[in-house]
């Protein structure tokens, strides 16, 4: 497949899988209680979760190391391995984001600290440092 195909398509996958990820942040973050919204929306908001946000980051993730590989960036790029961590740590928080979805769907209660207010901030502060990395190979 030529390269800029295969671009294209982390890029799509890379803009559905942070919808997804703030998209359940902002759920998480502000929504009061589990009480406040019906168990069938929280098995929904899994289900999207599951089935949309899950295989975008396998997409995420395999394109973006093929294009690494074409591009012959993997094994002195300084920009793609800082960008692998912030990937990496927003994958780490899909991860967390799928459990507390889980715990909700169940009828579970959840106990919020102040930090997840702050969540959608920092991905978006993640994705900006991305584009960032990105675009302008800083080093």
């Amino acid at each position: 497949m030529p390269y800029l195909w295969l671009e294209s398509l982390h890029a799509a996958a890379a803009v559905t899988f942070v919808a997804g990820l703030l998209a359940a942040a902002l759920l998480l973050a502000f929504v009061p209680s589990a009480d406040a919204l019906s168990p069938a929306f929280w098995r929904a908001a899994r289900a999207w979760h599951r089935w949309v946000t899950g295989p975008a980051i396998l997409l995420v993730w395999g394109l973006g190391l093929t294009l690494a590989v074409k591009g012959g960036w993997l094994p002195s790029a300084g920009w793609l391995w800082a960008k692998l961590a912030l990937v990496t740590a927003l994958s780490g928080l899909h991860g967390a984001q799928a459990g507390a979805l889980r715990r909700l769907a169940a009828g579970e209660g959840r106990r919020r600290t102040a930090l997840v207010r702050f969540i959608p901030a920092l991905i978006v502060l993640a994705v900006v440092g991305i584009l960032f990395l990105v675009i302008g190979k800083p080093f």
